[in-house]
């Protein structure tokens, strides 16, 4: 299982999203561009220093990335809160990639029409949408909760 941002701009938000994939062993992927230096202290604040944790892939543009995936052979499902159906029904695979939007402005028609499947997070109404991190935790606990992906520490 992998997170993928998209040109990502909120510096705490990603750091957050980074620290999730360290601490669940999900790989990362950055989309560039991304609206922020890594060196930017927020960035560094979110992550702590779970980012030297995280296996982090950075990819120079949208066409890169995705010259990447398909050669791969990864699944791209894209979150959304346009038209799509609920995150809860999908069926995942443990080599899916789920792919998180800017937050200032989602993705380009491209990305779109590139994913595989569209997924939302129902939320009530007239309510707009939930922060990115927030929607990256309950994806891929979702997603690793249906392909037993997750393998529990043994605490003391």
């Amino acid at each position: 299982m992998q997170i993928a941002l998209f040109q990502p701009d909120i510096p705490q938000n990603t750091g957050t999203i980074l620290r999730l994939c360290a601490c669940l062993d999900v790989a990362a992927h950055i989309i560039e561009p991304a609206g922020f230096p890594t060196s930017d202290r927020h960035f560094r604040r979110a992550g702590m220093d779970y980012l030297d944790h995280v296996r982090l892939m950075r990819h120079d543009s949208w066409t890169k990335f995705e010259e990447w995936r398909r050669e791969a052979g990864y699944r791209l499902i894209l979150f959304t809160t346009k038209v799509a159906g609920s995150y809860l029904d999908f069926r995942y695979a443990a080599s899916d990639i789920l792919l998180f939007g800017r937050e200032s402005a989602g993705v380009t028609d491209a990305v779109v029409a590139a994913a595989d499947a569209r997924l939302a997070i129902p939320i009530k109404p007239p309510l707009r949408s939930l922060n990115v991190a927030m929607s990256a935790a309950m994806a891929i606990g979702e997603a690793l909760r249906q392909t037993r992906s997750l393998q529990l520490k043994e605490f003391p």
